[in-house]
């Protein structure tokens, strides 16, 4: 039987994709990425803003569609299952069967039984955490990158947030698993870990009443294999000295640091249900970049939070000035119904948080050309991803360029490059986020 699996939505979605992945080939099934030849379709879902639930509901209708021709069962699993598990198969009949986000482990089930005909739903506690102990994951990000996922759910509760509702409360993955995947994933030729979870700095305190996120890291890098740590999603307010020491010592981690922070202004970040305030964010900020002076910070933004003033939207332009963050990504205010913002009164017109997004977005793009200019004839070490055959060149990332989400460098050399390949490349050319550079092979030998 031939499987098409689709994964929507974020990198820690992908990860339990990963999981059904292994252990749907595990029990004899095989993958195709031709709808047309697909017995089952399985579709990983996203709900966390309204792009992405319309996005996960075009594509079952879409792919609904192939079952007028081969297609013998359709199965639906993570956020959206999760969130809409009473409305999900009364409006959309061609579902087989649905899995919850806690519920992936059930994967093989759900398609046997979805294959004779009988419909199919399972949903475990959203604070249930599967055992992938014994899963061996189909890594779809290349054998030389993979994310490791080491905790699931949240507890901020921030007031325009979904995710506590359909991921539960903050529980990490024990360290003995993580060192038995990262080791497992490493033998496959893994060379980037990239650390994921809905807050990656709290690791472990639901273990042992301490952060064991430097711990955790620490015997992460002793790892034969594993070249580059990278750390995604860790909240400003949860980063402490000894994160900064790990950062700044480890010579596998990456000078770089994923840390959203959705806003500047205290009141917006009070109604917000945040944790920090400019204040707090500002001196992180300047702590990281002090004691660690080639890090590259990366943040998220909201633009049109209800009850943003022209005022709050012109501090956070000065905010975003002063930092000069070297990755920054702007989304527009969704309101998510089950949330506390969602039924704050005074809502924003979507042209205006559009408005203010783009303007975020113009002034970081000034920022980011400036950051590429300053790296021109810098020696960087780079991943080699790929080569483009139209331009006769290599595409690869730096450190300070995470997977999917930050820009590219692009290589020129003279001897043919393997992708996973680690190389020296001085910077030639700086653009608005990527980077173009020659195999330094002096550098290198």
């Amino acid at each position: 039987m031939k499987i098409l699996f689709i994964s929507l939505g974020c990198d820690k979605n992908l990860v339990d994709s990963e999981m059904m992945l292994g252990l749907l080939t595990k029990n004899g099934y095989t993958l195709t990425d031709d709808e047309t030849q697909a017995d089952v379709i399985v579709i990983n879902t996203c709900c966390f803003i309204h792009d992405a639930k319309e996005e996960s509901i075009n594509t079952i209708l879409e792919m609904a569609q192939y079952k007028d021709q081969n297609l013998k069962a359709l199965v639906v699993a993570g956020c959206l299952a999760e969130r809409y598990k009473d409305e999900i198969l009364e409006e959309i009949p061609e579902i087989d069967a649905v899995l919850g986000t806690t519920s992936y482990d059930a994967i093989v089930d759900a398609v046997n039984e979805a294959l004779k005909g009988q419909s199919y739903e399972h949903y475990e506690s959203i604070d249930y955490l599967p055992d992938n102990s014994k899963v061996d994951r189909v890594v779809t990000t290349g054998s030389h990158m993979a994310y490791l996922k080491i905790a699931e759910g949240c507890d901020k509760r921030c007031s325009y947030c979904i995710i506590p509702k359909i991921r539960g409360h903050f529980r990490s993955v024990s360290m003995e698993e993580l060192l038995r995947e990262a080791e497992s994933l490493a033998q496959q030729g893994v060379r980037e870990l990239v650390l994921v979870a809905q807050e990656t700095t709290l690791y472990g305190k639901d273990l042992t009443g301490k952060k064991e996120l430097p711990t955790l890291i620490h015997n992460l890098c002793k790892i034969d294999g594993i070249e580059w740590i990278r750390l995604l999603y860790c909240y400003p307010e949860e980063i402490n000295d000894e994160l900064i020491e790990v950062i700044k010592t480890e010579e596998k981690v990456c000078h770089y640091i994923d840390m959203p922070i959705q806003h500047s202004e205290n009141r917006i970040l009070q109604r917000m249900g945040r944790r920090t305030s400019r204040e707090d964010l500002v001196a992180v900020i300047q702590k990281l970049r002090k004691e660690i002076p080639d890090i590259a910070i990366r943040t998220t933004l909201i633009t049109g939070f209800p009850g943003e003033t022209q005022k709050d939207h012109e501090g956070l332009l000065e905010f975003v000035k002063e930092c000069r963050f070297e990755r920054l990504g702007v989304f527009t205010y969704s309101p998510e119904e089950g949330t506390l913002a969602a039924e704050f009164e005074d809502q924003i017109p979507e042209e205006v948080k559009e408005e203010r997004r783009d303007e975020i977005m113009t002034l970081q793009q000034e920022i980011s050309f400036e950051h590429t200019q300053e790296m021109v004839g810098k020696v960087v070490k780079v991943m080699v991803e790929g080569y483009l055959y139209e331009d006769d060149i290599y595409i690869g990332r730096s450190y300070m360029d995470a997977p999917k989400v930050d820009g590219c460098v692009f290589i020129n050399s003279q001897e043919e490059l393997m992708t996973g390949d680690f190389v020296y490349v001085k910077i030639t050319q700086g653009r608005e986020y990527d980077m173009i550079g020659e195999v330094d092979y002096e550098f290198t030998k």
